[in-house]
């Protein structure tokens, strides 16, 4: 139920190292690009006559996106993720369950709306988040309990619905939920370690595609025989 072992050993018997540079590139990519935009933007709209009290207000501005920006990286794993789902799942899948391949190739970002629309809600989420950060530690334990949910069910749904679709994979959700909300706070905490989150995305497809196959696979989450797509969501 907890692939540890399965999940570190998948890092170089899969060969996932090149997606998981990529993955980490991506991410660095997003964090400085909405670094600097919400700093240019502070540069805008702060201008004052003293020279002094504009670098104090963008220093201010510039650590705290900085600070927010590391508690809303976990809301970002799915998207950044989601460009490299399938890819991964395939090669894992291809060492540890041969059998259960499917014939269809794998895909580029195959839901990628779906992730946008995902990522923003789950952005929102942990923006309202934020304030409990001011009632000291509540907001360390408020954002990491929302994460679980939302990562646990997000990844556990993407490796799930890879084989049998997003609604069978919802309800093999709904019967497992000690397994899927379980990663998720293991993929959660792991999003909180600095550098080591930039590969979260690949470590919590991965983790969850060991999570799926490691369960009863029977009624509404019977797998298809292999090179079978997925059921239509």
């Amino acid at each position: 139920m907890f692939p540890f072992a399965k999940t570190i050993a998948s890092i170089g018997k899969a060969g996932l190292v090149t997606l998981m540079l990529a993955c980490a590139g991506l991410a660095l990519i997003i964090v400085i690009a909405a670094f600097m935009g919400i700093n240019a933007f502070t540069a805008w709209l702060v201008n004052f006559d003293a020279a002094w009290l504009n670098w104090l207000i963008q220093g201010t501005v510039g650590i705290a996106a900085g600070v927010g920006g590391w508690f809303m990286l976990p809301a970002l794993t799915v998207l950044i993720g989601g460009v490299f789902q399938e890819t991964a799942i395939d090669k894992v899948e291809r060492i540890y369950y041969p059998e259960k391949v499917r014939q269809e190739g794998p895909r580029l970002w195959p839901d990628l709306f779906h992730d946008i629309k995902f990522t923003a809600w789950a952005v929102f989420l942990n923006m309202l988040v934020l304030p409990f950060y001011l009632l000291g530690g509540i907001g360390l334990f408020v954002s990491i309990a929302l994460n679980t949910y939302l990562l646990g069910r997000e990844f556990f749904e993407s490796a799930a619905g890879y084989h049998i679709g997003k609604p069978q994979a919802l309800r093999m959700e709904s019967t497992n939920k000690a397994a899927v909300y379980g990663g998720g706070f293991i993929i959660t905490l792991i999003a909180l370690v600095p550098l080591v989150n930039l590969f979260i995305p690949i470590i919590a497809v991965v983790w969850m595609t060991h999570v799926f196959h490691s369960l009863p696979q029977n009624g509404a989450g019977q797998t298809p025989p292999a090179g079978q797509p997925p059921q239509a969501d």
